[in-house]
């Protein structure tokens, strides 16, 4: 979602996964010579995006937890000779970044996974320097999911049952002390991608959720766009 046939283009064969709700390198106004942090990276495909935008002298760092994908991120940075990206191993709970260190923190349809969401915030907060941004797009809810859902590994892991209210998210933002966020886009999850995803299909056949109630599952997912900016002065 939120991607054009250019972006698919740009970036080595191989670093897109299909995993994202949106395009947060579009939203984010990247310059050349910033510093990007990417919060859970996959095989890299935001983080070339990024990388093609900031220039040689501009960097950008993916994160993930799963060292399957850092290596492949790093192999996909390789064979397309990116010298401005690296990829590092950790949880985004526990960003492997020093203070004030980033100009923008991007994540893709990550941060619904993350069990302490307000932790994911602090960090991003802290590893931005004063005045640096965050762009991310991520899946949020309207309305509780139903409790079948909700207590699904398969669905968990297909970044749904991980998602929280709409007013929750955006206010472990503030809370965080992230200022001027706003909604950049906001969009219903397509009812077709739930509905034909193999985690729903599986959910479904396993009769944990009947199929008529794919429909209401849909209206209560939206993909959301979220900017916002870390003060110049903190407290």
């Amino acid at each position: 979602m939120g991607y054009k046939d250019d972006d698919l283009k740009a970036v080595p064969q191989g670093a897109n996964l299909g995993l994202g709700c949106g395009n947060p390198v579009a939203i984010a106004s990247l310059k050349e010579g910033e510093t990007i942090l990417d919060l859970g990276s996959g095989a890299g495909f935001d983080c070339f995006l990024a990388a093609n935008r900031v220039g040689k002298n501009g960097k950008v760092i993916g994160v993930d937890m799963t060292p399957e994908m850092i290596e492949k991120a790093r192999q996909n940075a390789k064979k397309a000779s990116y010298e401005n990206v690296e990829f590092r191993l950790g949880e985004i709970e526990n960003l492997p970044a020093a203070n004030d260190s980033v100009d923008v923190v991007i994540s893709n349809c990550v941060i619904n996974l993350a069990p302490n969401k307000s932790r994911v915030f602090d960090e991003a907060f802290r590893v931005l320097r004063p005045g640096g941004r965050f762009m991310i797009s991520d899946l949020v809810l309207t309305k509780e999911l139903p409790n079948a859902v909700k207590e699904s590994v398969e669905a968990y892991v297909g970044c749904v049952a991980g998602a929280i209210k709409k007013e929750e998210y955006l206010e472990a933002i503030r809370q965080a002390g992230f200022r001027e966020i706003r909604i950049v886009d906001e969009t219903p999850f397509p009812t077709e991608i739930i509905g034909n995803d193999p985690t729903a299909k599986e959910i479904i056949e396993k009769s944990v959720i009947r199929r008529d109630e794919i429909g209401d599952l849909a209206g209560s997912v939206l993909s959301v766009s979220i900017c916002g900016i870390k003060p110049k002065e903190t407290m």
